[in-house]
C-alpha cells in the first residue's frame, strides 16, 4: 500500500501541494495526471524519497524496492547491454563475489553452492535474454546494444536508463513521462510491457492510449489536491465531467439562493418588524462560500488560420531520393499530397521520417528524381528545435513582430490571440513560460501566414492531455493539408487518414489501420500490409490488391466518417454557442457577425449529414461482408 498523507510542499512561497492525500491499493497501476505545472513531478519525487515534504508524509512498506529514472542519462564506455544487466544489483554482486572466490579452495565450495542456488532462485540465467528483449523493444538492435553509451545522443541514453529500470523489476515502479524520448514503435512496445507488469506502478503520462490501456486508476492533481478515480483516462474524464456538471448545477442553485437573500435584505433591512430577519439573512449570506467556476485555461487555445485554396497536388514526388552529404537516406519515393490530405509518417527514429518531412517542406533538395510543388505553396514546419531556440529574453509580441514586419499591431496580436497569447500573456518573457506555452508560441509563429501545408514533427512533447486534445480538434478544423510525426497514438488516429511507413530506405503507404500496424510492431499475427507495387497516391487513389483489402478500405472509410461526425458535431456546438451568446465565441467566431455564423452553421450541418450517411453506408457494407 502506498499512502499519501496530507502532503504539503511550498516552492518559492507558492503552495504546490496542499494537504494532498490518496491511498493507492497494492499492485495498482496509477496514471498521475494534471495540467503542466500542477506538481506531478514534485509528487513523484516525494514518493521516490528524493525530496521531503514541508508537511505530511508518504507511507510505504520499509522493504519496498523503488524504481525511478534519474534525471541524468547514463554515460561512459559501458554498453547499453552491460548497463541494463548491471541494474540487477543482487545478480551483479553475486557474480562478482563468485568470480573473486578460489574455486580450487574447498573452504569456498559451500559459499559457491549458496551463490548458485540464489542465482537460480532469482532466474539469473535468463537475465541476458531479458535485458536484450527490453532493449530491442526500445529500439536497440543487436549491434546497437554493444556500442558504447558515449556514442549515443542524450535521448537514446535515456532509453537505456528506462530499459535498466524496467529490467530491475522494482516493487514500486515510478515513470515520469517515459515516452518523451521514444518513437511510436517504442511507445507501443512500452505500453505492451507495462500491461503485464505485476507490481505497483505510478506513471506520469499525457498519452491517452497508455492511460486507457495500461492503468487501472487515475490520480488527478489539481489546485494542489489529489483525487483518485477508478479506471482509465476515459473513465476519469466521464466521472470528472459528471462532477463538474454537479458543481455547475450547485453553483447555479447557490446563485439563485444568493439572489433571493440579497433581495430579501434589500426589501426588509429598513423595516423594524423585519430587521432582525434581514440581519439573520445577512449573516447567512456572509457565511455562504462561493462555489468556484472551472477556470479557463489559455493553454487549450489552438486556432490555425485556414489558407486560400490551391489546386492539387500541393507536392508531387516522383522516384525521389533524399539524404545528406551525397548519401541517400531514402530512395524511390513516389508520393502525392493534396490540399485535403491528413498524413502520418510511421517508422522508428533514425529511419528517415524527419528527412522525408524536410524534403516535403522544401528544406532539403532531392538528390534524384523529381519534386514538384504548386506555385504559391506556403509551408508551416514545426520541430522541437524551434521551441528550444526561442529567445528567452523576448516576448511573444516581439517574436511575432519580427516575423510580421509592416503588419498592424492588431494583426500581430490577433495571430497571437489564436493561440492563447492575449493581453498581458503576449508581453511576458519566453524564459518564464512552460514548455507547453513555448510549443504554442512556436505553432503561432509558423502559421502566421496561413500555410497550405502543416508539417508537425512531434508537436505534443510539451503538451498535457487536454492540450493535445485541443490541438487535435484544431487540426481537424484547419483547412489545409497536414503531415504529422508523433509518438502519440491518439493524435495519429484522430488527425491522420493516411499512413506512410518509412523504413529500410523506402517510404511506402501502409494499407492497414493503426491497429494493424500495432500488431506488426508487437509481432502479433501476420501484419505486413504495407508492401505495395503502386506509387503512393500518384494520381487518383489506388486501392491496393491485398487480402482483406475491401474490408480495410471500408473500415478506414467508417473510421474517417466517425471522426468527421465527432469533429463536425463539436463545431456545430461551437457555432450554436456563438449564436446564442456571442460573448462566449472563440477563435475566428469572435470576429464573425451573425449572418456569417448562420451561413457557416448551414455548411457544417450539411457536412455533418453527409458524414453520417457515409458512416452508415460503410458500416452496413462491413456488416454485409462479415
Amino acid at each position: 500500500m502506498l499512502t499519501i498523507n496530507a502532503v504539503t510542499v511550498r516552492l518559492g512561497g507558492r503552495v504546490i501541494l496542499d494537504r494532498a492525500s490518496a491511498a493507492i491499493p497494492p499492485r495498482a497501476r496509477v496514471g498521475l495526471i494534471g495540467r503542466n505545472g500542477a506538481g506531478k513531478s514534485t509528487l513523484m519525487k516525494l514518493i521516490a524519497r528524493q525530496n521531503t515534504p514541508d508537511d505530511g508524509g508518504i507511507d510505504l512498506p520499509k522493504a519496498a524496492r523503488i524504481g525511478y529514472v534519474a534525471q541524468e542519462a547514463p554515460a561512459g564506455s559501458a554498453t547499453p547491454f552491460d548497463t541494463v544487466l548491471a541494474a540487477d544489483i543482487e545478480r551483479t554482486a553475486l557474480l562478482a563475489e563468485e568470480e573473486g572466490l578460489d574455486h580450487a579452495d574447498a573452504a569456498n565450495l559451500h559459499r559457491i553452492g549458496e551463490i548458485h542456488e540464489r542465482l537460480t532462485a532469482i532466474d539469473a540465467h535468463t537475465a541476458p535474454a531479458r535485458a536484450s528483449r527490453i532493449l530491442v523493444g526500445l529500439g536497440f538492435d543487436e549491434a546497437a546494444q554493444h556500442r558504447p553509451l558515449d556514442s549515443y545522443s542524450g535521448g537514446w541514453r535515456m532509453r537505456v536508463a528506462l530499459a535498466a529500470l524496467l529490467f530491475s523489476q522494482p516493487d514500486l515502479l515510478l515513470l515520469d513521462e517515459p515516452s518523451n524520448h521514444l518513437d511510436l514503435e517504442a511507445t507501443l512496445w512500452l505500453e505492451s510491457f507495462l500491461k503485464s507488469y505485476r507490481a505497483t506502478m505510478v506513471v506520469i503520462s499525457h498519452e491517452r492510449d497508455l492511460l486507457n490501456n495500461v492503468v487501472d486508476h487515475i490520480l488527478h492533481l489539481e489546485g494542489g489536491k489529489t483525487t483518485l478515480y477508478p479506471g482509465g483516462y476515459d473513465d476519469f474524464e466521464r466521472q470528472r465531467n459528471e462532477r463538474l456538471a454537479q458543481l455547475a448545477s450547485a453553483r447555479e442553485a447557490q446563485a439563485t439562493q444568493r439572489a433571493k437573500l440579497q433581495d430579501y435584505i434589500a426589501r426588509n433591512s429598513a423595516r423594524a418588524s423585519t430587521a432582525k430577519q434581514a440581519q439573520s439573512r445577512m449573516k447567512a449570506l456572509a457565511k455562504m462560500q462561493p462555489i468556484a467556476e472551472a477556470a479557463t485555461d489559455p493553454s487549450l487555445v489552438f486556432d490555425f488560420p485556414s489558407p486560400a485554396a490551391l489546386k492539387p497536388p500541393l507536392v508531387q514526388l516522383d522516384h525521389a531520393a533524399v539524404g545528406y552529404d551525397g548519401t541517400p537516406i531514402l530512395s524511390g519515393i513516389d508520393l502525392r499530397l493534396d490540399p485535403d490530405d491528413r498524413l502520418a509518417l510511421l517508422g522508428r527514429n533514425g529511419n528517415g521520417k524527419t528527412t522525408l518531412a524536410r524534403l516535403l517542406a522544401g528544406q532539403l533538395p532531392a538528390m534524384d528524381g523529381d519534386v514538384a510543388a504548386t506555385t504559391k505553396l506556403r509551408v508551416g514546419y514545426f520541430t522541437q528545435y524551434q521551441v528550444e531556440e526561442l529567445d528567452s529574453d523576448d516576448t511573444p509580441l516581439e517574436h511575432m513582430g519580427r516575423l510580421m514586419p509592416g503588419a498592424k499591431p492588431t494583426a500581430v496580436r490577433g495571430q497571437l490571440g489564436r493561440f492563447g497569447f492575449s493581453g498581458a500573456m503576449a508581453e511576458q518573457k519566453v524564459g518564464r513560460m512552460s514548455g507547453g506555452e513555448r510549443a504554442r508560441l512556436a505553432l503561432a509563429l509558423i502559421t502566421r501566414d496561413a500555410p497550405h501545408l502543416l508539417i508537425l514533427d512531434e508537436p505534443t512533447n510539451h503538451l498535457d492531455v487536454d492540450a493535445r486534445e485541443a490541438l487535435v480538434q484544431a487540426l481537424n478544423d484547419y483547412g489545409g493539408a497536414v503531415v504529422v510525426v508523433s509518438h502519440d497514438r491518439h493524435m495519429v488516429e484522430a488527425a491522420a487518414d493516411r499512413l506512410v511507413l518509412v523504413e529500410d530506405g523506402r517510404a511506402a503507404e501502409f494499407a492497414g489501420s493503426l491497429d494493424d500496424y500495432t500488431d506488426r510492431v508487437l509481432g502479433r499475427g501476420d501484419a505486413r500490409p504495407e508492401k505495395r507495387s503502386v506509387p503512393i497516391k500518384a494520381g487518383p487513389r489506388v486501392v491496393p490488391v491485398v487480402d482483406r483489402a475491401r474490408s480495410v478500405v471500408l473500415r478506414r472509410t467508417a473510421r474517417e466518417a466517425e471522426a468527421d461526425i465527432a469533429r463536425l458535431a463539436a463545431r456545430l456546438g461551437q457555432l450554436d454557442t456563438a449564436l446564442a451568446d456571442p460573448a462566449k465565441a472563440t477563435g475566428a467566431d469572435r470576429l464573425a457577425g451573425i449572418p456569417a455564423l448562420m451561413k457557416t452553421r448551414a455548411t457544417v450541418a450539411k457536412a455533418l449529414a453527409e458524414a453520417e450517411t457515409k458512416w452508415m453506408t460503410a458500416s452496413e457494407a462491413l456488416e454485409a461482408a462479415a
